[in-house]
């Protein structure tokens, strides 16, 4: 499908994944917060009335997961019910919703996780997103669910910049060794989105190839890393071991390797 000017609409554009979403849908209506509360079902439909998409993407999201703890309402009204609003209204105007899910709606006792996987939350972050999703299904059939992991890219706090701060700062950067993941580059996961687009509703899954932990992630860019426990690094929020996203249903992306070289290239730094 050619999707021509302002019938595709980018919401959360000012966000990390949303300032790469431009990148890719130059021809998009971008829309923020001030433009659009997405939990504000009255202005959500007022909107999309207006705006009368083809191509709805939803990279709009509170993503904090430690502060998820303690603001589940706030979560659960961002990641939970603004999510269904979106996609009520993207049916009432016959236009496809593309959204972005996480991979923390698992519990971390599988390897890894493919689309068709059960979710079990472990954490109130994963389980605001799980509401999305299902709030997504049950309000519109034309979805595409596209979960992904770890991610980082420019305009926005992420875990590479932060450990690049942090390792000019002190001797050595202690860093968790026992969660495995999949980093996934916003670069890339917004290139994607224009081919899932296009393909047949459902649940996708979407990260850069290959596996690491987070110890592992770390040494790819500072040389100072050490490993640590998640039990020496207690946070509010409890993380999975495993949060591997199998990805059945599209071609593979790059290693995250190559995508995190290129990143510290762009950055003017080099791994």
């Amino acid at each position: 499908m050619q999707i021509t000017q302002k019938k595709c609409v980018i919401i959360g554009a000012e966000g990390m994944l949303g300032h790469a979403l431009k990148d890719v849908f130059p021809e998009a209506y971008s829309c923020g917060h001030i433009d659009m509360d997405i939990t504000d079902p009255d202005a959500v439909f007022r909107r999309m009335r207006q705006l009368s998409p083809r191509v709805v993407i939803n990279a709009a999201a509170y993503t904090d997961v430690d502060s998820c703890e303690d603001n589940y309402a706030f979560a659960e009204a961002v990641n939970g019910r603004g999510p269904g609003y979106l996609a009520e209204a993207c049916a009432e105007c016959g236009a496809i919703f593309v959204h972005f899910s996480s991979d923390y709606v698992f519990d971390g006792a599988k390897l890894e996780y493919c689309e068709t996987d059960v979710p079990c939350p472990i954490n109130k972050y994963g389980a605001s997103k799980l509401a999305g999703e299902k709030n997504i299904m049950k309000n519109h059939e034309n979805f595409r669910i596209i979960r992904t992991s770890w991610l980082f890219g420019a305009n926005g706090t992420n875990f590479v910049d932060t450990i690049v701060v942090l390792s000019k700062k002190q001797q050595f950067v202690k860093v968790v060794h026992d969660q495995i993941g999949k980093p996934t580059y916003t670069t890339d996961l917004a290139k994607k989105t224009r081919e899932v687009t296009s393909r047949e509703p459902g649940i996708y899954h979407i990260t850069n190839d290959g596996q690491c932990s987070w110890y592992e992630f770390a040494r790819t860019f500072i040389p100072n890393a050490v490993p640590c426990t998640t039990a020496d690094y207690p946070r509010p929020a409890k993380r999975p071991a495993y949060s591997v996203l199998a990805n059945t249903k599209t071609k593979p992306m790059r290693n995250w390797k190559d995508a995190v070289s290129e990143y510290m290239q762009s950055r003017g730094n080099h791994p």
